[in-house]
């Protein structure tokens, strides 16, 4: 018989979100703690959401990104209203990440029926067919949804302030709502989840990593594949909205987000047949949550017993895998192999 504990979560974005829905469907007493008036805002709501299990990683990591996808298509299973778009990224002209078995090479022709709207091709390109993308605001949504049908417990518009410990337990959280009670804590709190652990007594190497998130109105769908080459990031999130990625450089006039935005909109108007149709929406700067050496941090604290840290970068590609494994090692009280190269203990 497995024990019902009573687990909060701090933050709904994909990672919380993730979290509370696979807690709450074991059975467990979930609350879910938002300190916006929504789910899915800060770093979430301004991800490009790539589910890119592709790039270079370490070998002690590799098992987690190579099981992304698999775990994307069970969520589909599981829940028939999610919405990915298994569209394959196509990239050329940047830095290629390891050849696995499932990219293949594209000829000049193989491209120009991919993405027949580009004004210009190149002879070749690497082509990842299974990988895709999703909304992710409404897939964090879709996910707080289940939970609550799974009896979880949302709190929006409230501030975690300070967890509360006895001795070396945690036994709930300060909020700006009041004091919540809690076997067991889990900070999803993204690139502000150094600030609750601080108090507590020690530190954990997460900064804010911004990057730029452009948003256009689209008459019609311009980009049919994901495109990444060295002039552009762009993918289509709806028929009617399409969407870029920039690297954020600094706050000048020159080099600003703004600026930025606006030559990734020129760019793309001026690279894709109807580009001009293109309508400006939205320039937005996230603050993705980037752990010291780019790998995710998952598990129980070693010496403050109930208080489970989980942040990573990418949260979109790496949310479900991760978020499955850590609701095992917290019901279960095991300690899941998967998840043991992400400890806090190797800084």
């Amino acid at each position: 018989m497995i024990k019902k504990q009573k687990i909060v979560v701090i933050g709904a974005g994909i990672v919380g979100a993730s979290m509370a829905y696979n807690l709450s469907k074991r059975k467990q007493d979930v609350t879910l703690i938002e300190s916006h008036s929504t789910a899915a805002c800060e770093a979430t709501e301004k991800s490009f959401a790539w589910i890119n299990p592709s790039g270079r990683v370490l070998k002690n990591f590799q098992h987690l990104y190579n099981a992304t996808l698999d775990e994307y298509h069970r969520l589909e299973q599981e829940l028939p209203e999610l919405k990915i778009n298994w569209h394959g990224a196509l990239t050329w002209g940047v830095p290629a990440n390891n050849e696995k078995a499932r990219i293949q090479k594209l000829n000049r022709q193989q491209i120009i029926a991919l993405e027949p709207k580009l004004k210009e091709y190149p002879e070749e390109a690497r082509f990842a067919y299974d990988e895709g993308a999703i909304d992710p605001i409404s897939t964090t949504k879709l996910l707080v949804k289940k939970a609550a049908e799974h009896g979880a417990n949302l709190l929006l518009d409230t501030k975690a302030l300070q967890i509360k410990k006895e001795g070396a337990q945690i036994v709930g959280v300060h909020t700006s709502n009041g004091f919540i009670e809690a076997d067991v804590i889990v900070l999803a709190t993204g690139a502000s989840l150094p600030e609750l652990c601080k108090p507590l007594g020690f530190d954990v190497p997460v900064a804010p990593s911004p990057s730029i998130m452009i948003r256009m109105k689209s008459k019609e769908r311009l980009i049919h594949t994901l495109i990444s080459n060295s002039q552009f990031e762009a993918r289509q999130l709806s028929d009617d909205t399409l969407i870029a990625a920039e690297d954020y450089i600094d706050e000048s006039e020159e080099n600003g987000p703004d600026a930025i935005g606006k030559r990734a909109f020129d760019i793309l108007r001026r690279h894709l047949n109807g580009g001009e149709t293109l309508e400006l929406e939205s320039i937005k700067v996230g603050m993705r949550p980037m752990p010291e050496d780019g790998y995710p941090i998952v598990g129980f604290h070693d010496r403050i017993k109930g208080l489970y840290l989980a942040v990573m970068h990418s949260a979109i590609t790496l949310a479900p895998t991760i978020s499955r494994l850590a609701a095992n090692e917290i019901i279960d009280n095991a300690r899941m192999k998967e998840l043991e190269s992400c400890r806090l203990s190797r800084f």
